[in-house]
């Protein structure tokens, strides 16, 4: 009673309802992936006007009965922003528009990636795995490393697959007109871990004359086909990378959050030796990097929280880390790279660029 006595009232409401909304968190994600999963966001849209809910429960083909409860979901939706009400009617927000199936930078397939129960279940079992076996939670639970249960599950690696090529259309979209000058005087790029090709895609068809390459495992890239100026090729990023003037990691989750510094370093010392073999002297050569940089001097910011719980998801299914400033230094430098530049223009991610 004496810590209870020394809290104000309001101060101890206040912490109440923070633990809460953080225990109810879990309910946010599941009510935008019911809706995503109900098409409300494409009803809305295609509406071409407010709908009401007795409109909404009508396009949806629910019961009746299941109004006052659409309308608790809706709500719920409203307050976090993802619709709003405009003559008694719901339309969307920018947010609920990136959720649109047609929208080619939707980030509907990345929910359905993240939220799928073979990524969410091992987060229930992070305080066993502290004092337990196992690389991670996911590998603990699952008894194999999420790259191995991917490439065994095909839907997983499908879902996965578009959650990143959806990932990429929005970000390449900003890459290629506002930091064009990243790709100046680059006659050749190899896309590291590029998936189907959405990154490189992008860029091959910006830069018609520099020859990209997309180099990912077997699995992902084995039936692909290219064009003039791009190629798959399938390999395994630690053993070997082709050469290229530029190497980009990006589109596969991110590459290099993924793995821990050892193999982090593994795959920069592969890169370099990458933009080194077989080039004509006197082009410019760099590693060119889209990856989160967590800006820890600004923990109240909300994007700095976002960055936090991605590196939270990657101890619980990968080895990687979200890193700061300083730590992709260390990275670059223990690698053999001498400098580097740092470009945040990509929301919660930043464009890195790395000269040997």
């Amino acid at each position: 009673m004496d810590l209870v006595e020394k809290e104000s009232a309001e101060e101890l409401f206040h912490a109440q309802a923070h633990i809460w909304n953080h225990i109810f968190g879990f309910i946010n994600s599941m009510s935008l992936r019911c809706a995503v999963q109900l098409g409300i966001p494409d009803i809305v849209h295609n509406h071409h006007q407010p709908i009401t809910l007795s409109e909404l429960v009508m396009k949806l083909a629910i019961p009746n009965t299941k109004t006052a409860c659409l309308f608790r979901l809706m709500r719920l939706l409203v307050h976090s922003g993802f619709f709003t009400i405009r003559n008694e009617g719901y339309v969307l927000t920018p947010s609920s528009t990136l959720l649109l199936k047609d929208n080619t930078m939707s980030v509907s397939p990345f929910l359905e990636a993240v939220l799928n129960p073979i990524l969410v279940t091992p987060s229930y079992f992070l305080s066993t795995w502290f004092h337990g076996d196992g690389l991670t939670s996911f590998d603990a639970m699952h008894g194999r490393t999420f790259w191995d249960y991917a490439g065994h599950d095909i839907e997983l690696n499908n879902n996965f697959n578009k959650a990143m090529a959806s990932d990429s259309r929005l970000v390449m979209s900003v890459v290629v007109t506002e930091c064009k000058g990243v790709f100046d005087g680059l006659r050749s790029l190899v896309d590291v871990g590029g998936g189907t090709g959405t990154a490189a895609k992008t860029i091959a068809e910006t830069f018609p004359t520099m020859n990209c390459t997309v180099f990912d495992l077997p699995h992902v890239v084995g039936t692909l086909n290219g064009n003039e100026n791009l190629t798959y090729i399938a390999g395994d990023m630690f053993e070997s990378i082709p050469h290229a003037n530029a190497i980009l990691l990006k589109a596969r989750e991110w590459i290099l959050h993924d793995w821990n510094d050892e193999q982090c370093i593994k795959i920069l010392k592969g890169c370099k030796e990458a933009i080194y073999s077989g080039d004509e002297e006197g082009n410019p050569r760099k590693v060119i990097i889209i990856d989160i940089v967590v800006d820890d001097r600004n923990v109240e910011h909300k994007s700095t929280e976002t960055q936090l719980l991605f590196d939270m998801l990657l101890m619980t299914i990968l080895t990687g880390r979200e890193r700061t400033e300083k730590e992709w230094e260390k990275l670059f430098l223990e690698s053999g790279f001498s400098h580097y530049k740092i470009t945040p223009i990509l929301g919660l991610r930043s464009l890195i660029e790395v000269y040997p």
